[in-house]
């Protein structure tokens, strides 16, 4: 910002923060000529701002005023459970003390994981390459056609290019936090638009529970579109089995996946309300 010549009283509030000299305030300069030191900038800068008025007054067209100038934002949380069908206090607290111990084991082991040698046909993609992250968790099929296939029992013979690699610890060991953040992103940006699937279950599990605390700002705002996305999903999923099924606690709490993690990362204000 430049120096202003000003009143006493003004530079009590804003005192000169460079040692410049007074000059000629009417001395005249073209301005198309580029100073050739620094104190002739200086001095430029000193007669330009004492050419600016005082006090300038913007020119406002009233009726343009008139029109409606609102800004929608959601500040809407998680969809609750229907009532009856909120997971107990007691079920979260176990939930999240088993979470807890998958991340202090994965923390433990995770130099060891990580110098396990990868099969030959695991290749892991670039931290920025989206659709490729997108493809390796979840299957060159899906995909292509994002279609949910019928589940298939892991073997020997399973071409896991078609199907997804699963978030073996030698894989997830390897990933960094930016890389851990920047796939959950591409995950649930997945989710946001298509059904849950078990292979993306799985993977987002292992990258909350590779996920270092305190949380980066990003981390936060992920977990929030993931715990929203889930409990959208939870409503439409017991709004279409109520009439056929006699709900258990079990199938309850199948409905809630990730949402208690929220207590784990102190987002409790988006948690359910135990039942």
């Amino acid at each position: 910002m430049a120096w202003v010549p000003a009143e006493s009283a003004v530079e009590e509030l804003m005192p000169r923060l460079l040692p410049v000299e007074p000059c000629d305030l009417t001395e005249s300069f073209d301005p198309s000529v580029p100073p050739r030191t620094p104190q002739e900038y200086l001095r430029r800068v000193q007669i330009e701002a004492a050419q600016c008025p005082d006090v300038v007054v913007a020119q406002i067209d009233p009726k343009k005023l008139k029109r409606k100038q609102s800004v929608n934002i959601s500040l809407s949380g998680c969809q609750p459970a229907p009532e009856g069908y909120s997971p107990t206090l007691q079920w979260q607290q176990q939930q999240v003390a088993q979470f807890s111990t998958v991340r202090q084991n994965v923390n433990k082991h995770r130099s060891h994981w990580k110098s396990q040698q990868l099969d030959s046909n695991v290749t892991m993609p670039k931290s920025e390459d989206e659709e490729g992250w997108k493809k390796f968790c979840l299957g060159e099929k899906l995909c292509a056609d994002g279609a949910v296939g019928p589940a298939t029992n892991e073997s020997p013979g399973i071409d896991y290019v078609q199907i997804g690699f699963p978030p073996l610890l030698s894989i997830v060991s390897r990933m960094n936090q930016a890389t851990v953040t920047s796939v959950l992103e591409y995950l649930s940006n997945w989710f946001g638009e298509r059904d849950f699937t078990p292979e993306l279950g799985r993977w987002l599990y292992a990258l909350l529970a590779c996920l270092e605390k305190p949380l980066l700002p990003e981390a936060h705002s992920l977990i929030r579109q993931l715990a929203r996305r889930c409990s959208e999903v939870r409503l439409l999923v017991i709004g279409s089995l109520l009439p056929r099924l006699e709900w258990s606690g079990a199938i309850t709490a199948h409905c809630s996946p990730n949402l208690l993690r929220l207590r784990y990362f102190d987002q409790r204000d988006l948690a359910d309300e135990p039942s």
